[in-house]
């Protein structure tokens, strides 16, 4: 599956965004202003001004409806999903060649919000994936204990875990450990 490059940044940061809501026993991620700005800033989300607890708010409502859309039984309510959060954002299709990077298309309209601009941009992200027929592709860890959200991008679509050194090693370990304890009766 080809991604072009602005449409990969926006499906990691996307993924990044859902995972930062709470779970579990893991708290939010951003729960106040300092850490949406750092996140705003880890993501180079450009064109973004002074942020207050008002886009706190909007972003952490922006990133329950995506949430919705890793949640999706099929593309169909996928699409329903990502077309409100498209259209609520008010959405302004621009070609730009900023920060060093080639032609690429912004989705956001000038001066946007913060909340505004993640649901154009990372919307159209997952309106690709879901028009490219590949909905399967946005899932959840199958580790029992994370259940965080990612994008497959594998080959044969077989990827299973959010991040194959920490959730995939750790129950292949719990595996064979089992099967050792087995064998040795």
């Amino acid at each position: 599956m080809l991604i072009p490059h602005d449409t990969r940044i926006a499906l990691d940061t996307v993924v990044d965004l859902v995972n930062t809501a709470p779970e579990g026993d893991r708290g939010d991620e951003l729960g106040d202003v300092p850490s949406l700005r750092t996140f705003v800033r880890a993501h180079d989300i450009s064109d973004v001004g002074e942020l207050t607890g008002r886009d706190l708010k909007a972003v952490q409502e922006v990133r329950a409806r995506f949430t919705a859309v890793f949640s999706a039984p099929d593309a169909r309510i996928a699409a329903t999903l990502i077309n409100q959060l498209v259209a609520a954002a008010g959405t302004t299709p621009q070609l730009t060649d900023h920060d060093g990077y080639d032609w690429h298309v912004h989705y956001f309209a000038p001066g946007a919000s913060v909340a505004d601009h993640l649901a154009a941009d990372c919307g159209m992200a997952l309106a690709f994936i879901v028009v490219a027929g590949e909905q399967e592709r946005l899932r959840r860890c199958e580790a029992p204990d994370c259940g965080r959200a990612f994008v497959d991008l594998s080959r044969n679509r077989s990827r299973r875990y959010c991040d194959s050194r920490t959730c995939g090693n750790r129950l292949h370990v719990a595996a064979y450990r089992a099967r050792r304890k087995e064998a040795a009766g």
